[in-house]
């Protein structure tokens, strides 16, 4: 994996969006989105960018269940807030928080993805080492599902909710399997709090309890921390 350690989130943001561009001009098509706090700053150098988006698909990692798409607590409202409103582009999906049948729509995404091949994938990290909401203990074999939020996972996004109450205690999520069949994917992890889970990462032995480990295994990983996440790693990583 490559590694490249930025003084703070705001040049990690352009050094992702660099990457992105580049793909995209090189004929990159289908891109894996991210949602929370972590991507925000790529999504601004995106909209702030001349960047043509009109011919682009894409799929995002995952979304509440229970959730409309217009709730502004939404990984729908999120990404249209941040990024397709002003940068339209030409086909969106986003599990679907409302379906009345998880089971049949999680197959049904899973074709989405397989119809089209994900060119770059974009991530974040959880600081229990999850990707997506695949907490520890998820198969490395996983394709899309419904997951039931681990108590640290729901104490952590209460912030974005008026209280914990309010929460959502599922998503549904692309599995492991679906991530890593991904073309290239480029991992964003920002503070000290996420620093433990870049080590384990990075120098850790490959194992389920640490989702993110299995990344070691992908042929084409691009990980961008700052300073504070990069704090625990061996100086090799650090450039």
């Amino acid at each position: 994996m490559k590694v490249i350690v930025t003084e703070n989130k705001i040049q990690g943001g352009a050094k992702a969006f660099e990457i992105f561009e580049k793909g995209i001009k090189n004929g990159a098509k289908v891109l894996g989105l991210a949602t929370g706090s972590t991507p925000e700053t790529l999504y601004q150098n995106w909209v702030e960018s001349d960047l043509n988006c009109s011919d682009l698909i894409s799929i995002n990692l995952d979304e509440y269940v229970g959730l409309k798409p217009d709730n502004p607590q939404s990984y729908h409202y999120f990404m249209q807030k941040h990024l397709f409103d002003k940068k339209p582009f030409k086909k969106t999906y986003v599990p679907d928080g409302m379906t009345e049948d998880v089971k049949s729509f999680c197959k049904e995404y899973d074709q989405i993805i397989k119809d089209n091949p994900i060119d770059i994938q974009l991530l974040g990290i959880g600081r229990n080492g999850h990707i997506a909401f695949n907490e520890p203990g998820t198969p490395f074999t996983s394709t899309t599902h419904e997951v039931k939020l681990t108590e640290n996972t729901i104490k952590a996004n209460s912030r974005f909710f008026d209280n914990i109450d309010e929460v959502p205690k599922s998503a549904i999520c692309m599995g492991i399997a679906n991530i890593m069949s991904a073309k290239k994917i480029v991992l964003m992890a920002f503070g000290e709090k996420k620093a433990h889970a870049i080590k384990e990462m990075l120098e850790g032995e490959i194992s389920e309890e640490v989702p993110a480990t299995i990344l070691q295994k992908h042929p084409d990983v691009t990980v961008i921390c700052d300073e504070a996440a990069a704090q625990e790693l061996d100086d090799k990583y650090k450039n």
